[in-house]
């Protein structure tokens, strides 16, 4: 996809999981290439990549929880996750 908008629609690749790794106390993102430990910020917007939910419904669900969220914000953690290749778009 050339072009987030707020309308697309992110959801993890096939072979990616975010998974709560116990022993160092962190979110981790496993994929084929190697793992990721995501930032508390970064981690809430992956969890809410599900193939369902737009960037738009993603903002409003982060927004009901957290103060200050930027629509622009969640589009850049977005946008390096999909050039990283661990997230897609529907």
């Amino acid at each position: 996809m050339d072009t987030i908008t707020t309308a697309s629609v992110p959801k993890l690749r096939l072979g990616v999981r975010l998974t709560f790794d116990h022993v160092r106390g962190v979110h981790v993102l496993l994929f084929p290439e190697g793992v990721l430990v995501p930032n508390s910020t970064a981690t809430a917007v992956l969890e809410l990549c599900d193939g369902t939910t737009s960037v738009s419904g993603i903002v409003t669900l982060l927004s009901s929880r957290y103060q200050g969220v930027q629509e622009s914000d969640v589009l850049a953690v977005l946008t390096r996750f999909g050039q990283r290749r661990v997230i897609e778009w529907t």
